[in-house]
C-alpha cells in the first residue's frame, strides 16, 4: 500500500493595511525593501525619498500590497496580482 502524505496548504502571506503601521513602520518597511531589492529605475538615477514616495502611491491606489509571511516571519511588499496569485495558489491545494 502506497503511503501518501497530506501536504499542508500553502500559507498565503497575511495583508497589513498602511494604517495598521505608524508612520515611522511603514517608511521602514518601505526602505528596506527599496534596499533589499536594489531596485533599478533604469539610467537616470532615482532619489530614495523618490523612490519611496512612488512605493507608498502603489500601496495607496493599491497596486502593492504589504505583507506579513507567517513561515519566515517577515513582513515585505508584493504586487497585488502576485498576492492574488498566492491566495489562489493556496486554494486548490
Amino acid at each position: 500500500m502506497h503511503d501518501e502524505k497530506k501536504q499542508s496548504p500553502p500559507e498565503v502571506p497575511i495583508e497589513i493595511y498602511p494604517n495598521q503601521l505608524s508612520s515611522d513602520a511603514l517608511n521602514g518597511i518601505i526602505e528596506n525593501f527599496i534596499l533589499r531589492e536594489g531596485t533599478d529605475y533604469g539610467v537616470v538615477e532615482v532619489a530614495l525619498d523618490q523612490k519611496k514616495s512612488q512605493i507608498l502611491k502603489q500601496i495607496s491606489r493599491g497596486d502593492v500590497k504589504i505583507v506579513f509571511d507567517q513561515s519566515t516571519e517577515t513582513v515585505s511588499l508584493l504586487t497585488t496580482i502576485d498576492f492574488i496569485k498566492l491566495q489562489k495558489k493556496a486554494d486548490s491545494v
